[in-house]
């Protein structure tokens, strides 16, 4: 592949910068002080860096399925500004961005957002499809061990940490939901070349709406939510993540609810 095919975009900087510039004031200003009272400063800092952290993950995941799609044989993705990181490549404003983002600053839960189209035909194996597929969920679970393991090895201020660890966790739960074999998310789309006919025609049908009711499900059903949470943190703790700091990061970005 060549070189000048990946060109990231100059928002892409733009939200990495100010993805930093949350992450600085965090440091430099705790969202927590020792008795657990709020900082308006380290409180914003805290929520632009997560919120900005995201952006920059859902623009990677998608960015993860082109990239892996292009070396596999559909080459119409360069054409469509899927390997620029553009994250308005991969999103419909509302749907796509506006619509997760809001379901995440809510509730809490990493809804997938972006999408890229993909021509399956041009693809050169069914197995090259299923990566495809799980390139992007993949790059989350990535993304949440490095931030986790940079948590636990790089001296940083308490304040960083917090955020940090919190996002790593997003990150890992976004792995977990993403996985799942729902249509429209992408474990089904791992799967789904080696299904019958029917139940890829029932997968096409059903995938406008589907992660619609998972989230629903996760709403409404608190022992289905509390599920997923506890493998979340299965695989947090299990690479070195502290629960109470991703906890204390929750309560600093939802910081209307304490």
């Amino acid at each position: 592949m060549q070189r000048s095919v990946v060109r990231p975009s100059l928002l892409f900087y733009v939200i990495l910068l100010v993805t930093i510039a949350g992450g600085a004031l965090t440091a430099f200003v705790a969202p927590w002080t020792d008795t657990l009272q709020r900082d308006a400063l380290g409180t914003l800092g805290l929520f632009v860096l997560v919120l900005g952290g995201w952006a920059l993950s859902l623009t990677l995941h998608e960015f993860g399925h082109a990239f892996v799609a292009y070396k596999g044989g559909d080459y119409e993705v360069a054409h469509k500004g899927y390997l620029s990181l553009d994250i308005r490549r991969y999103t419909d404003p509302v749907m796509s961005l506006v619509l997760p983002l809001i379901i995440l600053a809510i509730g809490g839960i990493p809804l997938p957002g972006g999408a890229v189209w993909i021509n399956r035909w041009a693809l050169r194996s069914r197995s090259v499809s299923s990566w495809v597929s799980l390139a992007g969920p993949l790059s989350n679970l990535a993304i949440g061990i490095l931030l986790t393991i940079a948590v636990v090895f790089a001296p940083m201020p308490i304040g960083l940490a917090i955020g940090l660890s919190y996002l790593a966790s997003l990150q890992i739960l976004a792995f977990v939901i993403n996985i799942l074999p729902v249509p429209g998310l992408d474990g089904f789309g791992a799967i789904e070349p080696y299904l019958s006919p029917q139940a890829r025609e029932f997968g096409a049908k059903a995938r406008p709406w589907a992660p619609l009711v998972l989230f629903a499900l996760i709403i409404g059903l608190p022992g289905f939510g509390n599920a997923l949470w506890d493998m979340t943190d299965f695989v947090f703790g299990a690479v070195g993540g502290d629960e109470t700091l991703s906890q204390l990061g929750q309560m600093g970005f939802m910081f209307w609810r304490y």
